[in-house]
């Protein structure tokens, strides 16, 4: 299961064929493990990932949102979040250790002044919120183990004489 696992990770592209002749596994059990994979919630999504630069759509805004939070009796964190998670601008939400704040969340929208309205009239509002802070993300040079810029100058050092 790992093996195809990784080989998904890398293409979720790949056909049971593909994955078949890469693996060594019959195509009908690289099926099977696939099936059982979706069926426990262990592969959730197969995404396209795409350049933000180069789509030519309209550019959105993204922020990281630090939340200090009071957790909640007997629920924890988990009540807060809750709430956080469903709203449409967030991308991604994370308890955070060993920081001065407790979650992390990753915001998009459509210009920086929504950003601003979303934090300051949706999170910060939140019953168990103690504080924010913003940090806008200018520029995605690597994400997720993806290289979105461009590779082509000479990045060789020169040499000392």
């Amino acid at each position: 299961m790992e093996e195809i696992l990784e080989l998904l990770k890398q293409n979720a592209r790949l056909s049971a064929e593909d994955i078949s002749a890469m693996t060594k596994k019959s195509v009908d059990e690289v099926k099977a493990i696939i099936k059982e994979l979706e069926a426990t919630g262990t592969i959730l999504k197969y995404v396209t990932v795409v350049n933000p630069e180069k789509s030519g759509s309209d550019k959105k805004v993204c922020a990281e949102i630090e939340l200090q939070v009071t957790p909640e009796r007997e629920r924890g964190f988990d009540a807060v979040v809750d709430r956080i998670y469903r709203f449409p601008q967030v991308r991604s939400l994370y308890l955070m250790s060993g920081a001065n704040y407790d979650l992390k969340v990753v915001i998009e929208g459509e210009t920086f002044q929504s950003i601003c309205d979303f934090v300051a009239r949706k999170l910060a509002t939140l019953q168990g919120v103690r504080g924010t802070a913003t940090h806008f993300i200018m520029r995605t040079y690597k994400e997720n183990d993806i290289v979105y810029i461009e590779e082509d100058k000479d990045r060789r050092e020169g040499a000392m004489a």
